[in-house]
């Protein structure tokens, strides 16, 4: 599959334990149910939903940006269900599509369960072997100690700290920035 085949059919992943699809309007409670959580929210610095609206029009915007090829965004299942209960992106792609940036948040109730390394690992082999990415980055806030956890785990290293980068809840927050590198990706999965 190469990029402009994810943009026109969506790569749809399946690991032992899971399902990653596209995200579709009917998704809205259970990413709602995320999206309102304010320790989820917290991790990435952003304000949690307030109302089902608001998780409605962020799915109509991630459907557009997936029709511009902006994003690829999975809704992450249980294999044999269809309730979403996370979501992981590649996004942020550089102009040649050598380099996208990966995000994720995960339902507090399937936290410490290794469900997202077992996601990201999927995007990771699919974004490097399928895509053809050089080099994926992740750019979690300092005090996302379990983010910055995972990323290791699978691989990434930490290239650097923009200090005081971000300002949320009155006060700066320090963003790390890591990245992994194709070879890198391909040398640990043997």
């Amino acid at each position: 599959m190469s990029i402009d085949t994810a943009f026109t059919h969506f790569p749809v992943l399946t690991t032992s334990r899971l399902h990653l699809r596209q995200i579709r309007p009917e998704d809205a409670e259970a990413f709602f149910a995320i999206k309102s959580d304010q320790d989820v929210a917290d991790s990435y610095a952003q304000a949690p939903h307030q109302t089902l609206d608001d998780t409605r029009a962020l799915i109509q915007r991630i459907q557009g940006y997936y029709d511009q090829r902006d994003s690829i965004f999975w809704s992450i299942t249980l294999q044999g269900e269809d309730t979403l209960i996370g979501a992981c992106s590649l996004w942020n792609f550089d102009s040649d599509f050598n380099c996208a940036e990966i995000g994720y948040e995960l339902h507090q109730a399937y936290w410490g369960r290794g469900v997202m390394s077992e996601a990201l690992s999927a995007i990771l082999t699919c974004g490097f072997t399928e895509l053809a990415l050089h080099r994926i980055e992740a750019t979690p806030y300092a005090r996302n100690t379990r983010s910055s956890t995972l990323l290791l785990k699978l691989g990434f290293t930490l290239e650097g700290t923009l200090r005081q980068r971000h300002f949320y809840h009155g006060h700066f927050d320090d963003q790390l920035y890591f990245g992994l590198l194709e070879d890198e990706w391909v040398k640990a999965a043997r």
